[in-house]
């Protein structure tokens, strides 16, 4: 079941993400505890969920894995009849919460804390349509201490080894650790430089953070605390999610203000890209949301799918290019750059489609767009699941010419189901999209070259068996969490300092 709110929050109830009582078995190994603000299985807003959810997954036969997230209502209501292990003492403004503990039908133990005054509200995980809570810095603090109460053994069956924390909502955690004079290995993944959870000065008595702490070697930022720089300052390693936006994150330019520090964690080795992958279901050979399943060199199948896109948004009959976005509607993503890119792909007989949501000013301004091309141009406002794969299947190229993207997985998406996509070079668009193979890529974030990249994606249409071999290479390109999950078992490795005992030999 896919339910999706007009926030862009979805909760996912699937076959592998049914609920059922804890088993009294629990795999053998080191214990590796992921606190997340999201899970796809519960929450997402983007790459963040699907990350919580498939890679602990992907390295549960090797460690004994658990998850902790916020009871949100979703998880609540997934796990009605979830025990209570443990009650979590409060420290200053952040309150005493119960933590309980649930598992999946696969297996999947995940800690929950169950505190309703914090995370049973409407929206996403951080805000609604007023914007963000103004006590995200009390919830999240929450959420890292809870972290570091599990390392410190609240629960008197399991305590963590390692602790692996995703983004700044979770990135107190070693902190609080260290200001407690405890060391304990942790990794801290960035997903996305950009949201650093910065709250003024005089709220850092709320969360317990001692004055000692603010400053440069610390959580200090420009006058404000930051959350995510506490996390890369205590943390025993640090990852993101592409090898290129690792190198990125170290410039000036793209660095955030954090530029310096991630340069000495780099120097000292502590600092690594390690790119995200995409789970099975993105098959299409397989997929139930298509309208007809195909592999390559069957395109007929994928014909059908963009016969359905076309049909499901009022787009006339055509054999011409289909160009899709599948994206949030933001600067970020360089929709800018799309609209303008829009003027040439319907001058020269494409097509454009897309869905997804974000800015007003680019929401209006698509809905504009395909109010004058109504033949050529469909936009959904929002997001479905189901729609959003066919695109991918009926879609001949995929437009993503982010100015930043620390990996990205609609260009992933694209290249399994034959859709070439038209990229920037950075991040992990960089890192997946090969130029003139899998698609087509440039380099500066400007109308000008993201439309010479559109132009040669058309030329390459009207090559068939160009088009055709770099579908096919496309569709033969893997991006599996195999490799990503022996990257962190290596990384986990070098965090506890024990190879032996932690030291993954890939099959």
């Amino acid at each position: 079941m896919l339910h999706v709110h007009r926030s862009g929050l979805t909760a996912r109830k699937s076959e592998s993400s049914a609920y059922r009582p804890l088993s009294a078995s629990v795999p053998m190994g080191r214990r590796i505890l992921y606190a997340t603000p999201e899970m796809a299985d519960f929450v997402k807003t983007g790459g963040l969920g699907e990350v919580s959810a498939a890679l602990p997954r992907a390295l549960r036969a090797h460690y004994d894995v658990r998850v902790l997230i916020p009871g949100y209502p979703q998880v609540r209501a997934a796990f009605p009849d979830m025990p209570v292990v443990a009650r979590l003492e409060g420290l200053a403004g952040i309150p005493a919460c119960d933590l309980g503990l649930a598992e999946t039908a696969d297996g999947l133990r995940v800690y929950v804390l169950i505190a309703p005054e914090l995370y049973e509200r409407s929206g996403t995980p951080y805000g609604d349509s007023s914007g963000d809570f103004a006590d995200n810095d009390v919830r999240f603090a929450r959420l890292s201490l809870a972290a570091a109460d599990l390392a410190l053994g609240v629960d008197p069956a399991w305590s963590a080894d390692l602790l692996h924390l995703h983004d700044w909502q979770a990135a107190l955690a070693p902190a609080y650790l260290a200001w407690r004079g405890v060391r304990l290995p942790s990794v801290l993944t960035v997903h996305n430089l950009a949201y650093q959870g910065l709250f003024p000065r005089d709220g850092m008595h709320r969360i317990g953070v001692p004055e000692s702490a603010f400053q440069v070697d610390g959580c200090e930022f420009y006058g404000q605390l930051s959350f995510l720089k506490a996390g890369l300052y205590y943390a025993s390693q640090v990852t993101t999610v592409s090898e290129t936006y690792a190198r990125e994150i170290q410039t000036p330019e793209m660095g955030c203000g954090l530029d310096g520090l991630l340069r000495v964690r780099a120097s000292q080795g502590r600092l690594a890209g390690i790119l995200n992958g995409i789970d099975e279901s993105w098959d299409p050979s397989s997929d139930p949301h298509l309208a007809l399943t195909f592999e390559a060199d069957d395109w007929k199948g994928k014909r059908a799918n963009a016969d359905c896109v076309r049909k499901d948004f009022g787009m006339a009959v055509s054999r011409g290019p289909l160009f899709a976005i599948v994206s949030r509607l933001v600067h970020q993503k360089g929709i800018d750059l799309s609209l303008e890119a829009a003027q040439t792909i319907v001058a020269e007989g494409g097509q454009l489609v897309v869905i997804g949501q974000g800015e007003g000013r680019f929401e209006g301004a698509l809905r504009g767009l395909a109010k004058r091309h109504p033949d050529s141009v469909g936009v959904h406002v929002g997001f479905d699941e189901g729609q959003a794969r066919r695109i991918f299947a009926g879609s001949d190229f995929l437009l993503m010419p982010s100015r930043f993207e620390p990996c990205g997985l609609a260009q992933m998406y694209a290249q399994r189901y034959g859709s070439l996509p038209i990229v920037r070079q950075t991040g992990g668009l960089a890192d997946t999209v090969e130029d003139g193979g899998t698609g087509f890529s440039f380099a500066e974030p400007s109308p000008t070259g993201l439309t010479s990249a559109v132009r040669r994606a058309l030329d390459a249409f009207g090559q068939k068996k160009r088009l055709n071999a770099m579908r096919r290479k496309a569709m033969g390109t893997r991006f599996g969490w195999d490799l990503a999950a022996e990257s962190y078992a290596d990384l986990y490795a070098r965090a506890i300092g024990n190879n032996v005992a932690l030291r993954w030999n890939a099959v």
